[in-house]
């Protein structure tokens, strides 16, 4: 498994891109990915809602088992992956990538994510 450097991670097995203009984006790692196994219904919030670093925000069903989705920063969904909503293995096959979830406006970013490198030692 390869995690991506530009990125950092929680401890929920989300991960997070850089704000760009104050926007960052939001997906579970591959790792997290693996564990659910087939992911088949994909529950995100919706743009206007306000996620809370730490606090579900949605969730993942699989063949396996339902697991909560938590947000890694404070702020405004700006947008919602409804490719994803649509086609939930896309969260398996991308990701990183196609399989992201949802952006938002960072209003407070916690100083708990880790690097690529602590997020892969934590992991495994």
């Amino acid at each position: 498994m390869s995690n991506p450097q530009q990125l950092r991670y929680s401890k929920e097995h989300e991960w997070l891109s850089a704000a760009e203009d104050g926007v960052s984006t939001v997906g579970i790692t591959e790792h997290a990915a693996n564990a659910l196994g087939d992911v088949v219904y994909v529950q995100l919030p919706e743009v206007g809602d306000t996620v809370t670093a730490g606090e579900t925000c949605g969730e993942l069903e699989s063949t396996k088992s339902v697991s909560d989705l938590y947000s890694p920063v404070t702020g405004e969904v700006v947008a919602a992956n409804q490719d994803v909503v649509d086609d939930p293995s896309l969260v398996n096959s991308a990701p990183f990538e196609g399989g992201w979830l949802f952006k938002v406006k960072v209003t407070d970013e916690p100083g708990d994510l880790l690097s690529a490198d602590e997020y892969t030692d934590f992991a495994s």
